[in-house]
């Protein structure tokens, strides 16, 4: 096993970390320490090349640094990636592997599942490094975050359609979910019980087809998602998918999703406002996974408090995001970054 420091202007500390015995290939951002130790996702998905990988785990640790000052946690900004399959290409020997090298870091960066991942794999993990959380065993264990992160989704999601429309009623809205994983799924059942209609799309077909049966809802390719008729596009899957391609095919008013890194550059943000299509800023209606990790790496014993109450003052902060574009007619992106920010600066006082 081999980690390999990579020169950043843009983070603190950015790793390659490489163990062909196992098949593992991957990178370690460490955006910002400033409100405490990083703390992120480990992702494995197939990239297309390392500089691929390298240019998503900087975009996901930075997004993470703001998440988590949004959320008012004592942790800073970052994120893993291993290149390659989960379902082909991951061992426990890959994640042993790679647990050492994150063990080199000494605390620097704590890692929990994300995207390919599971609280097994973070057990797996957790045999060589004490720096993990989203475990699903243990006195603090924290579990599956996405749960809690497709709840604060679907809070953003109704304070953005009250902000709009001045209620929070979902009844009968037709809602195009992009990606069906946990987090997917999860929003899904909210919005189904909340009576709301829903359109989905997923690369895997075998879980459309269960989501079907499940939602009863209607399905179309993933080409087409951006063009349905509906009220709310939800991107749950992955980043970047906002962009000038697909922001012209929107025929929603309101944008609302779980997926990280959702506008690929700060102009989607305002072409969407623009538009008169609302945004709530992804890093903060998808915190609440990470307030949920948090009460582990913490070591919070009374976790559902501690979730209720970062939840509810996240809701007041995007609440305050969405007042505030509105007064100044300005992208609600700009604000969220502008506020965080500007909490960030506080909080490290």
């Amino acid at each position: 096993m081999a980690i390999t420091i990579i020169d950043s202007d843009s983070h603190e500390e950015i790793y390659r970390v490489e163990d062909p015995s196992v098949g593992l290939l991957g990178f370690i951002a460490i955006h910002s320490t400033t409100l405490g130790p990083a703390a992120g996702g480990l992702r494995m998905k197939p990239y297309c090349s390392s500089d691929e990988a390298l240019k998503d785990v900087k975009r996901l640790s930075e997004g993470m640094t703001y998440k988590n000052a949004a959320a008012g946690l004592s942790l800073g900004g970052g994120k893993a990636v291993i290149m390659g399959d989960p379902a082909k290409d991951k061992s426990p020997n890959l994640l042993r592997s790679f647990a050492r090298a994150l063990n080199t870091l000494n605390g620097r960066y704590i890692t929990a599942e994300d995207m390919g991942m599971s609280p097994d794999d973070m057990a797996v993990i957790a045999e060589e490094t004490p720096n993990v959380a989203g475990l699903a065993s243990g006195t603090y264990a924290s579990g599956d975050p996405s749960p809690i992160t497709a709840q604060g989704i679907f809070n953003a999601l109704k304070i953005a359609h009250a902000h709009k429309y001045g209620t929070n009623i979902l009844s009968k809205r037709r809602v195009a979910v992009q990606g069906l994983g946990h987090v997917g799924w999860y929003l899904c059942e909210l919005l189904t019980d909340a009576g709301a209609e829903l359109i989905v799309c997923d690369i895997n077909d075998a879980q459309v087809e269960q989501a079907i049966e499940r939602f009863g809802c209607s399905a179309v390719p993933t080409s087409e998602i951006y063009s349905v008729d509906a009220d709310i596009f939800s991107p749950c899957a992955i980043g970047g998918v906002l962009n000038s391609e697909t922001i012209p095919q929107l025929k929603v008013a309101l944008v609302v999703g779980g997926a990280n890194n959702q506008l690929a550059t700060p102009e989607d943000g305002r072409a969407l406002h623009e538009r008169g299509i609302l945004y709530a800023p992804d890093f903060v209606a998808n915190g609440g996974g990470i307030i949920n990790v948090a009460t582990e790496i913490q070591r919070i014993s009374d976790r559902s408090t501690f979730v209720s109450q970062k939840l509810n003052a996240l809701e007041q902060t995007l609440m305050q995001i969405l007042r505030q574009a509105t007064a100044e007619n300005v992208s609600p992106d700009a604000i969220a970054i502008a506020t965080v920010s500007e909490k960030m600066v506080k909080l490290a006082a």
